[in-house]
């Protein structure tokens, strides 16, 4: 039995005529209108979580605008461009990397930018894309459901920026790359007897993870994860902070701008990795259910992109792409709800930074570009 089925080819469907938006700026115009309702969102819990500072929104918006420049610019590729440039893509990432752990800037402990003196990023973000375009175009130039060896030398192609980027150390950012790559072989086909081995491999791996690759804050948090309240004035104060602010927003919130955890400074980080408890807090259950309705669209919104491709490149990239910007969403809010390890991921268009939501709007890019350049054919 296999899993997946996005590499299957989609024979005799009808495909419906482009709309102008979709014909002359390659722009899905559904799925933009659910991004930027969550980016305005975003906007409006930031102003409130950032004590009201305009610079703070400022920037944002200018990162927004620029993310939007990227993801439009993205979309005019066609996808067989962005096949052709990414073996490319992926060793100039590989490259990067392997600079940075030789003479990368360190800051607040961690080795994960490259600083050119005028500017400073982190080839990290590169790999988030590199890594699953990678692993779909190994899988469409052979044979699927893959064999065993093809299984194998996926990996590896996953593993080695993987153990690049938990070095620096960036464990958050090294698990989300690693997931995004086993979406595509996932979406490729496997067998679910390779999946069962995988899982019994896991226990020898977490144990290795344990012992020689996580540093002692990355076990205290997962220690905090099991008991929060073993030391609540550090290792757990940000989880217990945070789940007193979800909790206390109850059906309706207390109000934007009204929110006592955030706006007396008991909440830390609270624009950045746990800005979705001063969400919580300000506009309870209901703002949760509507901000999880637009994440939920923009994800089936890409799931059904990925069915609607018509390569196999194509629909395992738009597959693992949809997946990963769900990660993104389900270990932020699972980490501050105190059900994950708190490991330093952003809420994908929410939290403040610029690297991150241009990373994202690039990978929507690649989806617009895969859903509008689509050649028609009826049955």
């Amino acid at each position: 039995m296999k899993t997946g089925s996005f590499h299957r080819p989609l024979q005799g469907n009808p495909i419906r005529r482009l709309s102008l938006i979709e014909s002359k700026l390659h722009l899905d115009p559904y799925m933009f209108t659910a991004i930027t309702i969550v980016s305005f969102m975003g906007l409006v819990i930031l102003y409130s979580a950032g004590k009201h500072s305009p610079s703070i929104v400022t920037r944002q918006i200018l990162s927004l605008l620029f993310a939007y420049f990227v993801m439009l610019v993205v979309a005019q590729f066609p996808i067989s461009s962005l096949k052709r440039w990414t073996p490319w893509i992926f060793l100039t990432g590989t490259a990067l990397l392997i600079c940075v752990l030789l003479f990368g800037r360190i800051s607040n402990g961690a080795q994960r930018w490259i600083d050119l003196k005028l500017f400073r990023f982190q080839p990290s973000e590169i790999m988030k894309i590199a890594v699953p375009m990678m692993v779909s175009w190994f899988f469409s130039r052979i044979k699927l459901p893959p064999g065993f060896l093809s299984v194998i030398t996926s990996i590896i192609i996953i593993i080695i920026p993987t153990i690049l980027i938990a070095k620096q150390p960036d464990l958050g950012t090294s698990l989300l790359i690693a997931s995004s790559g086993f979406f595509v072989i996932y979406f490729a086909g496997i067998s679910w007897l390779y999946i069962l081995a995988g899982a019994l491999l896991s226990l020898p791996a977490g144990y290795i993870m344990w012992n020689f690759i996580m540093h002692d804050y990355q076990k205290r948090r997962v220690l905090t994860l099991i008991d929060p309240h073993l030391d609540p004035h550090n290792a757990g104060y940000h989880i217990n902070q945070s789940e007193i602010a979800i909790g206390s927003g109850g059906i309706f919130g207390k109000g934007w701008l009204n929110g006592t955890q955030s706006q007396l400074d008991f909440l830390p980080e609270r624009s950045t990795d746990f800005i979705f408890s001063a969400f919580s807090e300000e506009f309870g259950f209901v703002g949760i259910v509507l901000l999880l309705i637009f994440y939920y669209f923009i994800i089936v919104r890409g799931l059904y992109i990925a069915t609607q491709a018509q390569d196999t490149y194509s629909r395992l990239l738009a597959g693992s792409i949809a997946l990963t910007f769900f990660v993104y969403i389900f270990v932020n809010i699972g980490m501050v709800s105190g059900l994950l390890p708190v490991v330093g991921l952003p809420l994908p268009l929410i939290s403040r930074g610029g690297t991150s939501i241009v990373t994202i709007m690039a990978t929507f890019g690649i989806l617009m570009s895969i859903h509008t350049h689509r050649r028609l054919y009826s049955s």
